[in-house]
C-alpha cells in the first residue's frame, strides 16, 4: 500500500475553478492561491439556505495511540454521500503547524479519503494561521508600548495581564518567559510566555465571528487586565482591535479544495479542541450549508471535549441545528481502552474489546444527552477479526445504534456508502433533536457540574482557591454568562489521562479559570493541560525532507 502522501501526489486534481462548479459558485467570486486553493466571499453565505441545509458532526470515542481516524472519516463519509447521489460537503479546520512537525506528521485524512492539496494543507495553506499569529502579537505589543508610555493614561497593571505571544509551532521553552530586558529604552520587565496559535483567542474568535463587523467588535471585548484601581481593560481600550481585524480582512474568508474524488472540501479556522471550541469556523460550516444540501464536519478529540463545545458553544452562538452525529472507533482502539497495549493491536483478543466497549458506551450516552441516537463507524483493519467486530456490532445492537464497517481508507468513497446510508436514516428519523446541555444564564459552577458529572462521568468538583478567586472576577466583571470552554486532556474522559475505559466516581480538579470574553467564553482549566505544547522525544520533522526530485518527504 503506498503512503498518504503517495497516493494524495497521485490523484488527479480538478482546477479549483470547477470544483467551485459543483456548487455553482462562478469563477469570478473566487480568490485564487493557485491552480487548486481559493477563498469564498462571505456573501456566498445565504442565512436562509443554511438553515435548511442538513449538519452532520463526527466525533470519536476517547483518542488512543492507535489512532481513530476522525478527519478521514469525515472526508469518506461526504465521498460516500455524493457516491449515492446527495450533493455534500466536507467542512474541516486547517492544521497547526504544531502537530504536523511535532506528532502527526500531518492532518489532512488518510488512504484513499484525504483532502488535496495535502502538501499546501498541511504547511501554510493560505497563510491563515500566519495572520492570526500576527493579529495576536499586535495586541501583545500594543500591550506592552502603553506600558512603556504611560502619559495614554489606561494606568494597566503589568501584574494582571493575562494576554500572552503565540508562534505556529511546538516550543516548550517558551511556554515561561520574561520581557522587557536590557534597560529603559526595552521596555517594562514582566513574565509572559507564548501559546501555540492554534491555542489563541484570536483563533478562538476567527471561528465564532459571524461577519467582519462582528470579528471587530469580538477583537475589541478581549479582556486583557485590569488597573491600578482594579477596572478591567479590553483591547478596544488600547485601540487595537481595527488593526487586528485588518490583518485578518482576508483569513476570515473560507478556503475551498477537493478531495482525492473531487468532493468539495472548504478547509478554515483550527482551533484546539482540549484548550478552545475544537471546530472549524462557524463562517465555513454556513458557507458548507449554503453551497450544499449536507455538510460533514468534525470536532476535535472525543465527544466530551469537541463535540459538546460544537453543541454548546458553535451551535448556540451560531444558531445552528445539527441533524446527526457520528461516533468514530476501531477494533484497535478498543483494545486499547480494554487493557491492551500496542503490541497487541493486530492479535485477536475479543474479550479486550468487551471491555473496552465501556469507552464507546459513554460517548454513545453522551450524545443521547444532546438528542441524538449516533451512528459508529468502525474502521476497519486487515487484523480486525470477524468475531471482534460482531462483539462490537451487537453491542451497539443492544444499545439502540446503528453500527457502519468504514473501509474508506483503502477504498474511498465506495468504502464509506454504507455508512452513508446509516447516517441519512439518522437523519430521517431525527429532524430537530438537538438540545444543548446547559443555560449560558447558569452560574458558573452549576455549568461546569454539569458537563463534569453527566458528559464525564465525575462525581464531584472541586476548585482551587485560584479558581475561587477566578469565578469571583468573573462574577465581578459581570461575565458569568459566558459558555463555558474546558480545558482538560483528550486522553481520558477525566483529568487523568492515565486513565482508560470509563472512569467513574472520580473528582474533577479546576485549578484555575481563565477569560475569553472575545471569544464569548471562560476556560475552566482541569489538570496539568497546557497552552504550549512540547516535541516529543522523536518529532515528525526529522522526518520531513525534500527528495532528490525535489518532491517532499514525511508528510503522513
Amino acid at each position: 500500500m503506498k503512503s498518504d502522501i503517495e497516493i494524495a501526489r497521485a490523484a488527479t486534481m480538478l482546477p479549483i475553478q470547477e470544483i467551485a462548479g459543483q456548487l455553482e459558485v462562478d469563477a469570478e467570486n473566487l480568490e485564487f492561491y493557485g491552480k487548486y486553493k481559493a477563498k469564498l466571499p462571505l456573501h456566498l453565505i445565504d442565512e436562509e439556505k443554511a438553515k435548511k441545509g442538513k449538519l452532520i458532526l463526527v466525533t470519536a470515542i476517547t483518542p488512543t495511540p492507535a489512532g481513530e481516524g476522525k478527519t478521514t472519516t469525515s472526508i469518506s463519509l461526504a465521498m460516500g454521500l455524493n457516491k449515492i447521489g446527495k450533493k455534500a460537503t466536507v467542512v474541516l479546520r486547517e492544521p497547526s503547524l504544531g502537530p504536523v512537525f511535532g506528532v502527526k506528521g500531518g492532518a489532512a485524512g488518510g488512504g484513499f479519503a484525504q483532502v488535496i492539496p495535502m502538501e499546501d494543507i498541511n504547511l501554510h495553506f493560505t497563510g491563515d494561521l500566519s495572520a492570526i499569529e500576527k493579529a495576536n502579537n499586535l495586541l501583545a505589543a500594543l500591550i506592552d508600548n502603553t506600558l512603556q508610555n504611560k502619559k495614554r493614561g489606561l494606568n494597566l497593571d503589568p501584574r494582571t495581564i493575562t494576554w500572552k505571544r503565540v508562534m505556529d509551532m511546538n516550543d516548550r521553552s517558551l511556554r515561561n518567559t520574561v520581557i522587557g530586558l536590557g534597560g529603559i529604552a526595552n521596555g517594562i520587565p514582566r513574565e509572559t510566555g507564548f501559546n501555540i496559535t492554534a491555542a489563541s483567542e484570536v483563533m478562538a474568535i476567527l471561528c465564532l465571528a459571524k461577519d467582519m463587523k462582528h470579528l471587530r467588535e469580538m477583537l475589541g471585548n478581549i479582556y486583557v487586565g485590569q488597573t491600578y484601581e482594579g477596572d478591567p481593560v479590553f483591547a478596544r481600550d488600547l485601540k487595537a482591535h481595527g488593526a487586528m481585524a485588518v490583518l485578518l480582512k482576508d483569513t476570515i474568508k473560507p478556503n475551498l479544495v477537493q478531495t482525492i474524488e473531487n468532493t468539495p472540501a472548504i478547509i478554515h479556522g483550527g482551533p484546539f479542541a482540549n484548550i478552545a471550541q475544537g471546530t472549524n469556523s462557524l463562517i465555513a460550516t454556513k458557507m458548507g450549508l449554503s453551497l450544499s444540501d449536507i455538510v460533514v464536519t468534525e470536532a476535535g478529540f472525543a465527544s466530551e471535549l469537541g463535540a459538546e463545545k460544537f453543541f454548546d458553544i458553535k451551535s448556540q452562538y451560531g444558531d445552528l441545528r445539527p441533524n446527526a452525529v457520528v461516533i468514530v472507533a476501531t477494533i484497535r482502539a478498543l483494545k486499547y481502552h480494554g487493557g491492551i497495549n500496542k503490541s497487541g493491536f493486530t492479535t485477536p483478543n475479543v474479550d479486550a474489546v468487551k471491555k473496552g466497549l465501556a469507552n464507546l458506551e459513554k460517548h454513545i450516552e453522551n450524545m443521547k444527552l444532546f438528542g441524538f441516537s449516533p451512528v459508529v463507524s468502525l474502521n476497519r483493519f486487515s487484523t480486525d477479526s470477524n468475531e471482534e467486530i460482531e462483539a462490537v456490532n451487537a453491542r451497539c445492537t443492544e444499545l439502540g445504534v446503528s453500527m457502519a464497517i468504514n473501509e474508506a481508507w483503502e477504498k474511498g468513497g465506495r468504502g464509506a456508502t454504507d455508512l452513508a446510508e446509516k447516517v441519512l436514516a439518522s437523519i430521517s428519523n431525527c429532524p430537530s433533536c438537538f438540545n444543548p446541555l446547559y443555560d449560558f444564564q447558569w452560574e458558573i459552577e452549576k455549568k461546569i457540574a454539569t458537563i463534569a458529572t453527566q458528559l464525564y462521568g465525575a462525581k464531584a468538583v472541586e476548585y482551587s482557591l485560584k479558581a475561587h478567586k477566578d469565578i469571583e472576577l468573573i462574577n465581578k466583571l459581570g461575565m458569568g454568562h459566558l459558555a463555558i470552554c474546558m480545558a482538560k486532556t483528550q486522553n481520558s474522559l477525566s483529568d487523568n489521562p492515565e486513565l482508560r475505559g470509563r472512569p467513574e466516581g472520580f473528582v474533577l480538579n479546576i485549578r484555575e479559570i481563565e477569560i475569553a470574553s472575545g471569544a464569548g467564553f471562560v476556560i475552566p482549566i482541569a489538570g496539568a493541560i497546557m497552552r504550549m505544547p512540547g516535541l516529543p522525544a522523536i518529532p515528525a520533522a526529522e522526518n520531513i525532507d525534500f527528495d532528490d526530485d525535489g518532491n517532499i518527504m514525511g508528510l503522513f
